[in-house]
Order: structure tokens, then C-alpha cells, then sequence
């Protein structure tokens, strides 16, 4: 592919509910446009932007894909991004990755929750966005009715430009409300507008020269004074409309017929922002300082995607914003303060990578094997050193403990993972401290699944899933004196150590010992003993065996053998001592509470409530944030182990949740009961 200026190359990422038809669309465009010879399916696996081994085995999208082509002298970068909400990372790339979003919905569901999320994220970040009502040539099909909830959920902002021309349920044409010409669907050529469409279409028209007038003074000045815009003046005040998010076209078609797919891609080409058209991001420079990034200037470009490929190696996905990058340049990288040396630049089609020249600023390349860089890293060259700033991605919200399937594999599946995490940022791994487990996270079951698949057809290694073991404490809730006497003799020095403490419960921190020993009736030098064997056995508690905490032990009585006395002999008199006070001590389980705050829609407001109160929550209160409304509680974490999964089901994945450690409680006695069970049952 030849090197085009930057005026010249747009960059669109398709976004939406999941089964929209994205893939398909993105075939079709591919195929419009002559980069493949033949439209893959979904289905049977021959998509050429689905080809990971588990998108084919489950016919959905799950990685980002990226493909390139030229369409009218312009060069297009798509990224079909997958709609199911485990993914929801990849579509965060994809965004960041492009200057334009195409929210992809279909004319028989119209508007669903993935539409909304692609729109918030479009909000969030600032992006023009379009519209592609997909799927015209299906039994039941209603446009009209979609466009209405369009406008009635999003405002004035919504602009067809486009009206399809449909016949006994088939789509035949599009009309070119712009320029006021009809088009056949597949083929482009140039039909005469329906009749019965025509006053339609002129209404239409009228809205379209008004929102075009607006964004350009000289145009609105011209417009008010009842002159008549020519189709350049309209043009160029609708993609300035789209660049400012006045006006969001909405656009037909059928991808799965390539119907209305010559007239979208016309339509990008045409309208689409260049970034040069928009405000420059924010970067910061080696002080700190914050400033515009500078276009024309020296060579910055942030890596936006990793992709772990087993053949290539680490693939590091990036945009230029400055400058420009050819092969075997030396860059350097902001973030990890370190010095990479680039040698072949990629473009990306699916699975097939091309070499490039030269990537120019608002392009996309992508690059193999950079020592240091991660995602999110800014790249720059020694002139210009700065930052930009990292993506922030959706929290992870579900976790699991993870296990090597085989024994001996643990290194093999735990340097798997670690490489897998570097691919998704969405996608954590980490070692619990309180259970020694290793545990993922992810965004939900589908995500961790999936991981799993990545790590056996990537990697070789196998693991599997299981419920997380909850850090469940112990402590005492009386004070209590207990004897410990260690007394053995088996021929020559015999061992004996002998103590007596207190226990009693401890209001704040985890172990306090005091020595209030007199006369010597413990020798100093077995002191520390006693408190070592006291520590080590606040490792397992005499319930259900989880640490124990909430403890004060005062020594303050014993005896000893001017012979056969030791800190071993002590040791383990203190550990006697420990085990027999605490269980007169009144033992109670401890189970660790979270602050929870919940983000929904109004409508589910009781249904989540009621779900929080069956999860032994106490709710806290009650407010607005934003156009959602936010519920405080507090819950057990046993409570929440798949709390992700329920209120995505619950709220029809309008929910969103965030949780944070508060303290530790007793546990009710019924579940107490059941916890201690279970344990003498493992112990066995």
C-alpha cells in the first residue's frame, strides 16, 4: 500500500452490541474494496477479521481486529471491536485508536445496551460517532422505528444522512441526501429517487442544510439570507459538525448482502475526521508540564494494543500523532525511560501483516518485538520526550483462583498468564497474601474462560478455575488464663518448659505480647521463645484453622529445669498454651466486610436492593450520580464472589459496581457452623 498524508487516512473503529453484524460488515468492506477475494462468515469461521482459534470455535468476536485498505484515494484503518461486554477492553482500544467510531445496530432490535455502552464510551472520550442501521434485508425490519428511538434517546444531534430505498422487504437503494441522488445497494449505480420517498426525502434535506449551516459562520450567515449552500459548503459544514459532535449521521445497509456498503464507505472517506481535524491530545513533558501535542513536530506515537503472537512474538500495536517512523529507527520510551530499537513496521489485515515504509501521523502500525514497551507507553524521539496520557481501562470485577491442571506445570502457566496480561489490560493476575492463592481477574466468566483457552492454544499449559477461598480470620471474645507445661525425658538431657499466660481480646491490631514475668521463674533468655511460639501458632486458629488476630498474651508465671529446660521445650509450651486458652477463650470466625457502592439505572433500583439483602448486605444509603442512581452497602466478601455475573443479569449489563475492603466481623453462627464443618471435613 502506498504512503498516504494524513489528510488522507481515517480511522474508524466499529463498535456495538454483540451479533450486530460487525464482523460482517467489516468483511464486506474489505471485500467492497478489493482487499479480499471473497466475503468470510461468522459462522463457519472464514472471517478474515475473526481468526483467533476460539473466535472461530465460538463464532463471536474476541480480539480487536485490524484491517487497511484504500477506498477513493483515501487510506481506511477499521478495527471491528467485539460487542459482548467481557471484551469491553478491546473496544476501549479500538477507540483510542481511532478518530471515529461507526456504532453498528441492526433495524429489528434497534437500540440495545451495547448501543448505549458504545455511545457513553464515545461520550467519555470524546469521539465523533456514526450510526449504521445494519441489517435492512431482514423480515420484520423497521428503520423508521429505530431512527425514532435514536432521536428520542440522543437528541437533535441525529442526522440521516442517508434514506434506504426498500421494496417488499429487500433493500434496493440508498439516497444520497447530501447531493439528492439514489443509488442501487449493491451496485452503486445511479437510480431515480421514488416517488413516494421524495417528499420525505426533501424534509430530510432541509434538516441536513440547517445542521450543516450551523457549524460554519459564513455558511449560516449565507443560509439566513435564503441563498442556496452548494453540495461542497454542505459537506464540509457536516464533517465540521461531525468533528464538533453537532451532528451524528445515521447511515443503512445490510453487510451480510453488501447492500449500502460502496455508499458507506463513501461516506467515510468523505465525512470522517482526519486527526489533524480534531483538538490536538495532551501529553506532558519531562518537567511535568502539561501542552497540545504538536502535529508537525518531532516523532510521538503511543502503543494502543499488545498482541501476544506466538510466530512473531510480542506485536506492539501503535498511533502516530507527530512526526513519522520508518524501519530500523531508534526510539525512545517516555515511560520506562529505555531506548527501543524498531525494525519492521507492520500493517495489519486480520491475520496477514504487510510491511510499511513509513507510518505518518494518525496512522496505525504496529511493530514486534519492543523489549520494554507495554501498553499505554508513549514513543518519542530524543528531541521531544513526553507522555501521553494512559488509557484507562474498565476495572476487572470478577476473580478466581487459578491452578496448573498438570503438577510441575506451575511455571509454565503462570508465565502464560503474566504474557497474556501484557495482551489485555483488562485481565489481571495476582498472588493473595492472606491465602496464598494465585488468583485472575477479569470482567467476567466468559473473559477468565477465554484466558484459559489463550493459555493452552498459545502457550501449551493448562489450568483450571476455582472459587477463591475467603481470608477468614479468628479471635477471642473473653480473657482467660491458660498453663502450657512441655515435660519429656527419653534418656540423657530430657526437655521441659512451663508457662502460664493470659489471653484476653485485643481492641486494636492483630497481636500484642507482654512480659510481666518476676523473679525469674522464666529465665530471660526463653522469653523470646515463648513469644515465637505464641506467633506461629496465631497461624492456625483452633476453630477452622485461619490465622488468628484480636490477641493479647501476657506471660507473667512458669517454671523451668536448670537441666532439660529450652526454647524449643518453651516453644511448644507456649503453643500448648495457646491452643488450650483459646478454645476456653470463647473462639469466634471473622469474615471480611466490604463498602460496595452500586451504579444503576432507576429502574432496577429494588431488584438490586433486594439482591444485596439476600447477600446478608446492609445498605447504607441511597443517591444520584450522574443519570444513574448509587446504592452504599456493605456485604460480606463470601457474598460477592460472583456478584459481576449476577448484576449483569440483573441490570441487562446496565450495572456497574465498585468494592472496597472496610474491616472484619463475626460470622452468624448458622454459617460459622457450616465453615468449621467444612474444615475438620478437608482436615480429614
Amino acid at each position: 500500500m502506498k504512503a498516504y498524508d494524513t489528510d488522507h487516512v481515517k480511522c474508524v473503529a466499529l463498535v456495538g452490541h454483540g451479533a450486530e453484524g460487525k464482523t460482517t460488515l467489516a468483511e464486506a468492506m474489505l471485500y467492497s474494496a478489493k482487499q479480499i477475494d471473497r466475503m468470510g462468515k461468522v459462522d463457519d469461521g472464514s472471517a478474515s477479521m475473526d481468526y483467533d482459534q476460539e473466535e472461530i470455535k465460538r463464532h463471536i468476536s474476541i480480539n480487536a481486529s485490524i484491517a487497511s485498505f484504500e477506498w477513493n484515494k483515501t487510506k481506511i484503518n477499521i478495527i471491528d471491536s467485539p460487542g459482548y461486554f467481557d471484551f469491553v477492553g478491546e473496544m476501549v482500544s479500538s477507540l483510542h485508536l481511532c478518530e471515529a467510531a461507526l456504532i453498528v445496530l441492526n433495524a429489528l432490535s434497534g437500540v440495545v445496551v451495547g448501543t448505549e455502552k458504545a455511545w457513553d464510551y464515545c461520550e467519555k472520550l470524546d469521539k465523533p460517532r456514526m450510526f449504521f442501521i445494519n441489517q435492512m434485508d431482514k423480515d420484520n425490519a423497521n428503520y423508521e422505528k429505530v431512527l425514532d428511538q435514536l432521536k428520542m434517546k440522543y437528541g437533535q444531534h441525529i442526522v440521516p444522512l442517508q434514506l434506504p430505498i426498500v421494496k417488499d422487504g429487500k433493500l434496493l437503494g440508498i439516497i444520497d441526501l447530501v447531493k439528492m441522488k439514489a443509488f442501487d445497494a449493491s451496485s452503486n449505480a445511479e437510480m431515480p429517487i421514488p416517488k413516494e420517498l421524495q417528499t420525505q426525502a426533501d424534509e430530510i434535506h432541509a434538516t441536513i442544510l440547517e445542521s450543516a449551516a450551523e457549524n460554519i459562520e459564513e455558511l449560516l450567515e449565507k443560509y439566513f439570507a435564503g441563498e442556496e449552500l452548494t453540495v461542497d459548503e454542505l459537506i464540509s459544514g457536516i464533517k465540521k459538525g461531525i468533528a464538533e459532535n453537532n451532528i451524528v449521521p445515521v447511515l443503512f445497509g445490510a453487510g451480510q448482502h453488501n447492500k449500502g456498503v460502496i455508499q458507506l464507505l463513501d461516506v467515510l472517506t468523505t465525512y470522517t475526521p482526519s486527526l489533524t481535524d480534531l483538538t490536538p491530545p495532551m501529553c506532558k513533558d519531562a518537567d511535568g508540564n502539561e501542552m497540545p501535542i504538536d502535529y508537525k513536530g518531532g516523532f510521538v506515537a503511543q502503543v494502543l494494543k499488545t498482541i501476544a503472537d506466538p510466530f512473531v512474538g510480542k506485536l506492539s500495536v501503535f498511533k502516530v500523532y507527530a512526526g513519522e517512523l520508518k524501519p530500523d529507527t531508534q526510539v525512545f520510551n517516555a515511560n520506562q525511560e529505555n531506548y527501543e530499537k524498531i525494525g519492521t513496521i507492520y500493517s495489519l489485515s486480520g491475520k496477514k501483516h504487510s510491511n510499511m515504509e513509513q507510518v505518518v501521523v494518525g496512522d496505525i502500525a504496529a511493530v514486534s518485538k519492543l523489549q520494554y514497551t507495554k501498553t499505554g507507553d508513549t514513543l518519542c524521539d530524543n528531541k521531544q520526550k513526553v507522555t501521553l496520557e494512559p488509557i484507562e481501562f474498565p476495572m476487572a470485577s470478577i476473580e478466581f483462583a487459578v491452578y496448573s491442571l498438570k503438577e510441575g506445570d506451575e511455571d509454565k502457566v503462570f508465565s502464560g498468564l503474566r504474557r497474556l496480561e501484557d495482551e489485555d489490560l483488562t485481565f489481571k493476575t495476582d498472588k493473595n497474601s492472606d491465602t496464598s492463592e494465585m488468583v485472575i481477574k477479569g470482567v467476567g466468566e466468559l473473559h477468565l474462560e477465554v484466558i484459559l483457552c489463550k493459555l493452552k492454544n498459545k502457550f501449551g499449559a493448562e489450568a483450571i478455575l476455582k472459587t477463591p477461598k475467603i481470608p477468614y480470620r479468628e479471635t477471642i471474645r473473653s480473657a482467660v488464663q491458660a498453663e502450657g507445661k512441655h515435660k519429656k525425658q527419653s534418656g540423657g538431657h530430657g526437655q521441659f518448659g512451663h508457662c502460664w499466660l493470659k489471653f484476653e481480646p485485643l481492641l486494636t491490631g492483630d497481636f500484642e505480647f507482654v512480659d510481666k514475668v518476676v523473679g525469674g521463674v522464666v529465665p530471660r533468655q526463653y522469653i523470646p521463645a515463648v513469644e515465637k511460639g505464641l506467633r506461629e501458632s496465631l497461624e492456625h486458629g483452633v476453630l477452622a484453622g485461619y490465622p488468628v488476630v484480636g490477641v493479647k498474651c501476657t506471660l507473667y508465671d512458669g517454671s523451668y529445669h536448670p537441666v532439660d529446660s529450652s526454647e524449643m521445650a518453651f516453644k511448644i509450651a507456649a503453643h500448648q498454651a495457646f491452643k488450650k486458652g483459646c478454645m476456653e477463650a470463647k473462639p469466634v470466625l471473622l469474615e471480611p466486610v466490604y463498602s460496595v457502592t452500586v451504579i444503576v439505572p432507576e429502574d432496577y433500583m429494588g431488584d438490586v436492593i433486594g439482591d444485596l439483602n439476600r447477600r446478608r448486605g446492609r445498605i447504607l444509603g441511597m443517591g444520584a450520580e450522574g443519570s444513574m442512581q448509587k446504592i452504599e452497602a456493605e456485604v460480606p466478601l463470601a457474598e460477592m464472589t460472583k456478584y459481576a455475573t449476577d448484576l449483569r443479569s440483573i441490570t441487562h449489563a446496565r450495572g456497574s459496581f465498585r468494592m472496597q475492603f472496610v474491616r472484619y466481623e463475626d460470622i452468624p453462627a448458622n454459617i460459622s457452623k457450616k465453615i468449621i464443618e467444612t474444615a475438620s471435613e478437608q482436615a480429614v
